[in-house]
């Protein structure tokens, strides 16, 4: 399982989606208070699906295609939660609440980058697997 280099993958996705937006603000608010993600619930949801994903794919070692589609799904919700992001500090007007943005709101950019790197190592084990049978 650890040998892999889609589990190591799939483990930083599970630290940068579980352990570090509880240490990364997402923005400050023009009162100089940090806005966490847990203060808003939505964004709690989506981070702790996020997590629970890369878990799951991580105990289906042995099912590479079900890992690829959870893969797939967590990119879609990182994308989501990114999208999220962005809305929300596009479309306040003057920055009316919003007066600096935390290194937070980049953590699901990095997660989608290494879980297309773990989708494209599953791949190559599967074709590498595929060609094996090929050969019997």
């Amino acid at each position: 399982m650890i040998q892999r280099i889609q589990t190591v993958y799939l483990i930083f996705v599970l630290v940068l989606s579980g352990v570090l937006p509880f240490v990364f603000r997402l923005w400050t608010l023009n009162n100089g208070k940090d806005f966490y993600f847990m203060e808003n619930q939505l964004y709690t949801i989506l981070f702790g699906l996020s997590t629970s994903m890369s878990l799951l794919s991580i105990l289906f070692y042995k099912k590479r295609e079900h890992q690829f589609v959870i893969n797939r799904l967590n990119i879609i919700l990182n994308l989501i939660l990114l999208g999220l992001f962005v809305y929300h500090s596009l479309n306040l007007s003057g920055e009316a609440l919003v007066s600096e943005k935390g290194i937070g709101m980049f953590l699901p950019i990095i997660s989608i980058v290494f879980l297309v790197l773990a989708n494209k190592a599953i791949k190559k084990d599967e074709d590498l697997v595929k060609s094996v049978d090929r050969l019997r």
